[in-house]
């Protein structure tokens, strides 16, 4: 049972098999199978899909810790899911959008995880970019700079909720202009 501990002291709930290889220490793909197996069958680790396990059950996680697992790479949570969590946006977005170094649609559980491609110059600039409980998450600023970079025809009804000069500043600091 020593190494559920280990995934514990880790403070991180969801895990993909290459974290599971590192912190256990095991080499051998078989044995790791193995032991992943064992412990699903004893109710300590739960599949979420193919190559992710977590220590809670499925439906106990997070959907936004979800997207980055789900993607398995750099990515912040932005544009539409940022400003409609704001209440800046009236309609209801029923996924949860992502900036990414890809551009993809993942459906788990029912839910759209959807991710924007974004540069690497503009994508790894921290302007406007805050972790929140582990997960990335973009300003209300910068998901507006970020909505502005993907369609900058794009109209927001409640612009006077929104600071303009930070917007402009952000824009200028990742390199937008």
């Amino acid at each position: 049972m020593y190494r559920i501990t280990e995934l514990i002291k880790t403070g991180r709930t969801i895990f993909h098999t290459q974290d599971l290889m590192l912190l256990w220490k095991i080499s051998n793909v078989n044995t790791l199978y193995t032991t992943v197996k064992r412990y699903i069958q004893n109710g300590v680790l739960y599949s979420v899909r193919k190559g992710i396990y977590s220590l809670i059950p499925v439906d106990k996680i997070d959907p936004v810790l979800l997207g980055p697992v789900l993607a398995h790479r750099y990515c912040y949570l932005s544009t539409e899911s940022v400003l409609e969590r704001a209440g800046l946006m009236p309609q209801i977005i029923s996924g949860l959008t992502y900036v990414s170094d890809l551009s993809q649609k993942i459906i788990y559980a029912n839910k759209v995880y959807s991710f924007r491609q974004l540069r690497p110059q503009f994508l790894y600039n921290k302007s406007g970019v805050n972790e929140e409980n582990g997960i990335l998450v973009a300003t209300v600023e910068r998901a507006v700079a970020d909505l502005w970079y993907f369609n900058p025809k794009h109209h927001l009804d409640n612009l006077k909720q929104i600071d303009l000069i930070k917007v402009k500043k952000i824009q200028k600091e990742i390199g937008y202009e």
